[in-house]
Formats: structure tokens, sequence, C-alpha cells
């Protein structure tokens, strides 16, 4: 099945303020852009896997350009939800039969791990949700076809896209995906993703040394 992955980036001044009171702004920038572009990296390292962001951010839409991915603006920056929507209008206008959701905020995804997403075929309409480490939010969604369901990202998506998918009449799926478990939004993730990536060779383990 063709499949397109769209990563909503937000602005780099508009990331991460959670973390406001451990980092200050340059910092924050830094982490965004190192771990955005360890996402990056997985996905275009991924065979069958086509890649958009969604993004204002200029470093982003030069990075994701040098990396072979397409770029779509974000008009309204409401939010990751509105951004993914701007990437699913894109696949379904070029003909993508599945659209793979995915934060830029993951910085221990692997191809690997993409790959377990990838070769989860099911008749559409159908909905695989991973959730975040606190089994409440959601941190991807494989959608086939793209439009099986609207995304609603924030606190309790994971139960929100359950129902979603019930009510749309389409299967739905978890998948547990350890990489996929640490995104960063408050301090104690922050922690958690020092030693996910304790000893790896990654752009944000180099930030998180720095720190």
């Amino acid at each position: 099945m063709r499949t397109l992955a769209i990563l909503p980036v937000k602005r780099f001044e508009l990331a991460k303020t959670r973390l406001g009171e451990q980092l200050g702004p340059a910092q924050r920038r830094r982490l965004a852009q190192a771990m955005v572009s360890d996402v990056l990296d997985a996905l275009v390292a991924t065979g069958g896997l086509d890649a958009v962001v969604v993004t204002n951010e200029p470093a982003v839409a030069s990075l994701a350009r040098d990396l072979g991915a397409a770029v779509l603006a974000d008009p309204a920056e409401a939010g990751q939800s509105g951004a993914a929507l701007v990437g699913i209008a894109h696949s379904i206008h070029n003909g993508y039969e599945r659209a793979l959701l995915v934060p830029g905020d993951c910085p221990a995804l692997a191809s690997a791990d993409l790959r377990v997403l990838l070769d989860r075929v099911s008749a559409p309409p159908a909905v695989t949700i991973v959730a975040d480490r606190h089994g409440s939010g959601t941190n991807a969604l494989l959608l086939t076809p793209p439009d099986a369901i609207e995304p609603g990202f924030g606190p309790g998506s994971f139960e929100r896209h359950r129902l979603r998918a019930s009510e749309a009449g389409a299967s739905w799926h978890v998948e547990a995906l350890p990489a996929l478990l640490l995104d960063v939004d408050t301090p104690e993730d922050l922690a958690a993703l020092r030693l996910a990536l304790a000893g790896r060779d990654r752009a944000t383990s180099a930030v998180l040394a720095e720190l």
C-alpha cells in the first residue's frame, strides 16, 4: 500500500513551552530541532514510505527538502490535529492509500519500528493507534484510508481515537512500540528520554549531553 508519513512541526519558538522552567528558549529550540532531525532520518530511511512535513519553521522545511521529504505550509497553525489534516488532504489528493501520523518529538524512532506499523495491512477502513507511555495520549496513528477518522490529538486522545474509529465503522488495533512511547512534553519526559537514548548516536543525544 502506498503510505505517506505526515510529520507536523511547530515553529520552534512555539515548541516545548512546558519545559520553560528547565530550559531556556535557545535550548528548547536546539532540542526541538534535534528531535525533528532524528525523526526525519528514520522516516526517509524507511523503504516504501514517503514523507511530508507540515510546518512554518524555515529550518525544518530546509532540512526536510534536503532529505527528500515534501514540505507543506501550516496555514492556521492550529496545532497537531490541524496540521495533520493538511497532510491528510495532500495524501488523498496524491492517491495514497494510507497515512501515518507521527510526532516530531520521538527521537528514539527507527526504521525497524516503522516497519512494524507498515507491515500491518488491514482491510479499510482501519485505524492503528500507538499510545504514549501514559496510555492516555496518542503518539502515532496509521489510517487506512487516510481519512478513516479525523485525528484529535491532545489530552485523552487515545480514547478519542478509539471511539472515532468505532463510530466510523473502522477496525482498530493498538500497537505498542517502545520507541514511540517517549514523546517530550514535561521535565519527567525529558529525564526518561535521556535514559532511553543513552549511548545511542542521535542528534538528540548530543544536544541532551550539552544541556
